[in-house]
């Protein structure tokens, strides 16, 4: 019951309130990424979401569009400004997922929404991750993030799906405030300590 119809109920009304409650921030983080990084605020991307459909997923775009003399851009870490690298470390570019999560493609908890490209690389007990909706925060943030090997990182998302219930969630909550509080384990380049998933996963 919880998993069919309460999680959906909780997510839309936790996530319209917060967004309201917090609508100040989202304003004035917007304004500060618009004059800061010269550019529209706001980044979109496709991801896969539940039973793998694609959406848009929206955050705050913490990179400028620096590109070098052939036209391709910049590596991340060259892209990442200072005020973005200060609003990945306070989480504060996840602001906009709520908007995902009142829409209906996201949950407020659940196995983050990754590269659409990595699809063709898990394996089947994996692809367990898309029969929910993705989250803003997951068994697997709390449990390393950025920081935990690829393998590990997937199978805390199938014993999130394997597990999901109110109480598991309400944990998950719980430990994710005291994360942000604390800003553990978050890497503001990612890049920079791991792998892509198809990279490490393609054959040679």
């Amino acid at each position: 019951m919880y998993k069919n119809f309460f999680k959906r109920f909780f997510d839309f009304i936790i996530a319209f309130t917060a967004f309201v409650f917090l609508s100040p921030v989202f304003i004035v983080v917007a304004v500060i990424l618009l004059i800061g990084n010269k550019s529209n605020p706001f980044f979109f991307q496709n991801r896969p979401g539940k039973h793998e459909r694609l959406f848009k997923v929206i955050k705050f775009k913490t990179m400028n569009d620096a590109k070098d003399v052939n036209g391709n851009l910049l590596p991340d870490a060259h892209r990442l400004t200072k005020v973005g690298s200060f609003i990945r470390k306070t989480s504060l570019d996840e602001i906009p997922q709520l908007l995902n999560v009142i829409k209906g493609d996201m949950s407020l908890i659940g196995p983050r929404p990754l590269l659409v490209k990595y699809l063709p690389y898990y394996t089947d007990q994996e692809r367990i991750r898309h029969s929910v909706r993705p989250g803003i925060t997951g068994w697997a943030q709390i449990n390393g993030r950025n920081t935990v090997k690829w393998d590990d990182r997937l199978a805390f998302d199938v014993e999130y799906v394997n597990n999901l219930s109110f109480s598991f969630d309400l944990k998950i909550i719980y430990k994710t405030i005291l994360k942000v509080i604390k800003s553990e384990n978050i890497v503001v380049d990612p890049e920079s300590i791991m792998k892509n998933l198809d990279d490490e996963r393609r054959k040679p």
